[in-house]
């Protein structure tokens, strides 16, 4: 190979790995407006917002082994104390929005994925995956490969959904059913 051709094809490469990488790419499953009417279709829900302290923020981590990233909880609550509470966590590298149903025991009734923004491990959108969530609350804390299966390939998104599950579900224990 020439020193030239060599010289033209090593610049080529270069910039097609700094450019041709740079994209995210995003897709959204569900609305909240969508997920609202799937996870509680028949039930009339009042938006909320709660700003936890410090000692909330720490109380929930120690009792979920879940970082407490943010201070603000949001999503919607019916009058008779059904809950779905709009979440994000990091997949691999990119946040994944989430929608929790929680009953007024606090037992996941639903997940929905509302936008993954991972180049892969979407595979969590899965209803049967997605579907081992149902029924838990803090009774236990919930592991990958242990209560919850992971799925290879998406490993980093299983794991941490299954932690903002923990922390969802602690969240309400500590905080949330006494509003």
């Amino acid at each position: 190979m020439k020193r030239r051709d060599f010289n033209q094809k090593s610049v080529l490469l270069g910039a097609g790995l700094l450019f041709g990488s740079s994209g995210v790419i995003a897709k959204t499953y569900l609305t909240v407006e969508q997920a609202k009417k799937i996870i509680w279709p028949n039930i009339e829900l009042e938006p909320f917002e709660v700003i936890l302290d410090k000692a909330q923020m720490k109380s929930i981590k120690a009792s979920s082994e879940t970082r407490v990233r943010l201070n603000k909880v949001k999503g919607f609550k019916s009058k008779d104390n059904q809950w779905l509470i709009i979440d994000q966590v990091v997949g691999k590298h990119e946040f994944i929005d989430l929608a929790v149903g929680l009953d007024s025991e606090g037992k996941v009734t639903a997940v929905e994925v509302l936008t993954y923004r991972e180049s892969y491990g979407d595979e969590i959108i899965n209803p049967k995956w997605r579907a081992q969530f149902f029924g838990k609350g803090t009774e236990e804390i919930l592991k990958l490969d242990v209560q919850i299966k992971n799925i290879s390939g998406a490993t980093m998104s299983c794991r941490h959904v299954t932690d903002g599950i923990n922390r969802l579900t602690h969240t309400w224990e500590q905080v949330l059913k006494d509003i």
